[in-house]
């Protein structure tokens, strides 16, 4: 199994209040921006990395969004560039490229390939179709993402496997010349994983493709509804979905202490977390999400991923900037209660975080498991103090129970490598049993 760090890389040079008045992280004033502060910060979060590396951790994630203090991430492939050189031995994985605000998928191969020469094959790719504020920031027509997604990404692959020079002539990209000279160093493409948030059309683009899925979060039940659903379109294939088919996000702190934990880790929810990314109007820009998804995401309890909450989807009726930040905090506290309910976010002690991170392991069995760093304004050595606990007192646990439970990942078995005997049912992926007991006990507590 897989263990990854990960972090938004926030800016942290505004207040939750600032960011609370505004209505949202997205579309927040650059005139607040303070070049020094951001300057320390990105040296800073590439050390982090450096860090992870050094305390047993097997990744360091990146992803990418625009126009925000959320995350700094603006060129993810400028960020995994420096990490190829800077770190020796752990994969760089990409939660990912969006590849319909590129606008070039051949200047992405080039840069890919690139990464992975450096690193000497330690990339894994991701691709996403990007959030609805990415398409709002670059100018990008919402009702195309997802014509964009899939040619780009298959450009990508042909521009990577097919010998040159051809011209390629499709509906959204056009190339005269088609003949990159830097080719990945993993062939035929690097490892490739797809992020998405309890979303089934990515889930059967995914199974088509046989790319393991990357769930971003989300309670325990309704990421072993995804789970299954993909393993049922799997096993339509004649195939077998396994471990090594399914990744998984928490927000996780760790300190020493439980009030310490529990203070610091309310930053994870930092001014609203990913539920106040942005407003509705570019969350769910029209053609971006079919009905079917908009309806699955606006029921998700706690946490939207990216501003899709019921409040955002209810802004045309409620002023929710007329909120007071009373009320504003009574609810991001509410949420943060319930999300270490669902396991979404996981803070304590050592020995406190192995214990939910195990039931994680053992309720949805992925074959990666990223583990998300606080947002906002958390000191550097806080943040680094929680890594150093994660590597040397909660990882060696998590690798025991990984190996107790068989959770493969994609480097130890290739997704779509067991095949189904005809009329043989598939197997399980998730174990709804251990959900429904954590639940109970849960309630009961």
């Amino acid at each position: 199994m897989q263990f990854n760090y990960i972090t938004e890389r926030p800016y942290r040079g505004l207040t939750e209040d600032q960011i609370y008045e505004h209505g949202s992280f997205f579309t927040y004033p650059n005139s607040a921006f303070d070049a020094q502060l951001a300057s320390a910060d990105y040296n800073a979060y590439l050390d982090e990395a450096v860090l992870a590396e050094q305390v047993g951790f097997d990744g360091v994630g990146l992803n990418e969004h625009h126009g925000n203090p959320f995350c700094m991430g603006a060129v993810l492939n400028v960020e995994a560039a420096v990490l190829a050189r800077i770190t020796e031995r752990v994969k760089i994985v990409l939660i990912g490229n969006p590849i319909p605000v590129s606008r070039n998928p051949l200047r992405l191969a080039e840069e890919l390939a690139m990464i992975d020469l450096i690193s000497r094959g330690r990339l894994v790719t991701g691709w996403v179709r990007g959030s609805g504020p990415e398409q709002f920031f670059n100018n990008i027509n919402p009702a195309y993402n997802r014509e964009l997604f899939e040619e780009g990404h298959d450009v990508i692959v042909q521009a990577w496997t097919r010998p040159g020079p051809w011209r390629y002539e499709g509906k959204h990209f056009h190339y005269r010349h088609v003949n990159p000279w830097a080719l990945p160093f993993q062939k035929p493409i690097p490892p490739t994983i797809i992020p998405g948030f309890l979303s089934r059309e990515t889930a059967q683009w995914a199974v088509a493709h046989s790319y393991p899925y990357l769930g971003l979060g989300g309670p325990l039940k309704p990421n072993a509804d995804l789970s299954d659903f993909y393993a049922d379109e799997f096993a339509a294939r004649g195939l077998q979905a396994g471990p090594e088919n399914f990744g998984h996000v928490v927000f996780v702190y760790v300190d020493e202490t439980t009030e310490r934990a529990q203070e610091i880790g309310r930053a994870l929810l930092f001014a609203g977390g990913n539920a106040n990314f942005a407003k509705a109007q570019h969350t769910l820009p029209a053609g971006y999400n079919s009905p079917a998804a908009i309806k699955r995401l606006a029921s998700v309890p706690q946490g939207g991923w990216l501003g899709v909450t019921k409040e955002r989807l209810d802004e045309e009726k409620v002023d929710i900037k007329a909120a007071s930040l009373a009320e504003s905090r009574r609810r991001t506290e509410a949420n943060y209660q319930k999300m270490q309910e669902n396991l979404q976010i996981v803070v304590g002690t050592p020995e406190q975080v192995t214990t939910k991170l195990k039931t994680v392991l053992r309720c949805l069995r992925p074959g990666m498991l990223f583990m998300m760093g606080p947002f906002g304004n958390v000191a550097h050595e806080d943040r680094r103090r929680s890594i150093r606990l994660l590597g040397q007192q909660v990882l060696p646990h998590l690798r025991a129970e990984a190996q107790r439970l068989d959770l493969t990942d994609m480097f130890q078995r290739a997704p779509g490598s067991v095949a189904l005997t005809p009329g043989q049912p598939r197997a399980a992926v998730v174990d709804r049993d251990a959900i429904d007991k954590y639940h109970a006990t849960a309630l009961v507590a």
